[in-house]
């Protein structure tokens, strides 16, 4: 089964930095582009970033750019999104997915496997 979890979250204050990781299992983790969406209480998921199998990032979000980056270690099978100066609008449940092809979808799309998410809560 392809499994992603992603984990990392905490509560930070505005300007404040965290680092999520996306640790996966039961697929070939080199075949796949891996995305990064968000849900926020009452609101639609949302995309964040993707990035393709040969570590080509996109955005979906033009608010992110500058502030997150993603990235992955194909030898650990993880992705990783470092997120710096978080506001308080960012504050959400961020989940992970495997998209099955090569490069990431020009329109956001959360994929699959995606687990139980990690909350990211940013105070003002």
């Amino acid at each position: 089964d392809v499994q992603l979890q992603a984990s990392g979250g905490g509560l930070v204050q505005a300007g404040g930095s965290l680092r999520l990781s996306c640790a996966t299992s039961g697929f070939t983790f080199d075949d796949y582009a891996i995305g990064w969406f968000r849900q926020a209480p009452g609101k639609e998921r949302e995309g964040v970033w993707c990035i393709s199998t040969t570590g080509r990032a996109t955005s979906y979000r033009y608010s992110q750019k500058g502030r997150f980056t993603i990235s992955r270690d194909n030898a650990k099978n993880t992705v990783y999104l470092e997120m710096n100066n978080l506001k308080p609008e960012d504050t959400a449940v961020y989940y992970c997915g495997a998209i099955p092809r090569s490069q990431c979808p020009t329109f956001f799309t959360p994929g699959t496997g995606w687990g139980q998410g990690t909350q990211v809560t940013v105070s003002s």
